[in-house]
């Protein structure tokens, strides 16, 4: 394996454990949160890294929106960046929320071309 892809195989492995451990912070906090998942183009590291964290539905998106629990989500994601020992230059770009909803709505439920198609934009 070349020395870049063992390095990104590092990152990628320290991403999983420290947003592992802010999901499952999260799951107890914030009512109708999922899980997360993250994006990234090791070519363009850490500029093309996206959180995304995702709720069961659209309503209980929006009602933890409403009450401000996107400020958690963003710390939580901040805390889990630094213990991976990664910086963003724009926390706030690099989170989004979706839903399960809004995924089966969208894309039939295929996270993949939904996360491919969200990357893009």
């Amino acid at each position: 394996m070349p020395p870049a892809s063992r390095d990104h195989a590092r990152i990628e492995r320290r991403l999983i454990a420290a947003l592992t451990d802010a999901c499952e912070i999260a799951k107890v906090e914030i009512p109708g949160f999922d899980w997360l998942t993250h994006t990234v183009d090791y070519c363009a590291f850490p500029q093309s890294l996206r959180v995304i964290w995702v709720f069961d539905n659209a309503a209980s998106k929006a009602h933890a929106l409403a009450a401000g629990a996107d400020a958690r989500m963003r710390e939580l994601t901040t805390a889990a960046l630094d213990d991976a020992d990664v910086h963003v230059p724009n926390i706030a770009r690099c989170v989004s929320f979706d839903s399960e909803e809004e995924c089966h709505l969208r894309h039939g439920g295929d996270w993949r071309r939904r996360l491919a198609t969200l990357r893009a934009i």
